[in-house]
């Protein structure tokens, strides 16, 4: 299965869910390739900075040939993660038809819910060649005991794709790990982030079947 995490608007946290549902996977014994489409390369930094290797295969491919070389690329996988990049572009339109599942990150404000529109277009376009092409939000960044996160799955009603009933919350334990190289599976295996992650990764195996 491909899963795209995308959002055209920089510092939604898609390298941070990329990174972890990846691992979170590779935990499971599945095997995992996370696809970095983000010129940035953030996930390529993060597995330099990683000392040993990565529980999963790290790959570049920030060009718009995604698409095209995934059917070479995922062989032997069970699952690819594809890190895009934050704007919309070719890259986002490659990693789009790529996908099986695009994740939507939002974050609980209205500058994020606006800027999902456009990538929401470019799905629904997509799905007009890929008929079975599906997509999800997923809450990220919210904070806790708010109604924030509550509003935001009213507002987002709207539009033609499910929110995902687990959640990320704005943790400092997110950060900490990703800047060695690791990710709270492995610094705080059994912390509320993990919980969160953990959580995640059920919500999306339960839909599969």
């Amino acid at each position: 299965m491909k899963i795209g995490i995308l959002n055209q608007k920089g510092g939604a946290g898609k390298t941070t869910i990329a990174l972890h549902l990846a691992h979170a996977l590779a935990l499971k014994d599945y095997q995992v390739m996370l696809i970095d489409a983000d010129p940035q390369g953030s996930a390529r930094d993060w597995a330099t900075a990683r000392e040993g290797n990565a529980p999963f295969s790290v790959v570049g491919l920030d060009r718009p040939i995604i698409h095209k070389e995934i059917g070479k690329l995922a062989i032997g996988y069970d699952y690819v993660i594809i890190d895009g990049a934050p704007r919309v572009s070719d890259i986002t339109r490659s990693a789009i038809l790529a996908s099986d599942l695009v994740l939507i990150p939002i974050q609980p404000s209205p500058l994020d819910i606006w800027a999902a529109h456009s990538v929401v277009e470019l799905i629904s376009e997509a799905q007009i060649y890929q008929p079975d092409l599906k997509a999800a939000f997923i809450i990220n960044r919210k904070i806790v005991n708010t109604a924030i996160g509550k509003e935001v799955v009213e507002v987002l009603k709207d539009y033609p794709y499910p929110v995902l009933k687990a959640a990320l919350a704005q943790r400092i334990a997110f950060a900490e790990s990703l800047n060695i190289g690791s990710t709270v599976l492995e610094t705080s295996p059994h912390s509320i982030a993990a919980s969160e992650i953990n959580a995640v990764v059920e919500e999306l195996l339960n839909t599969k079947k």
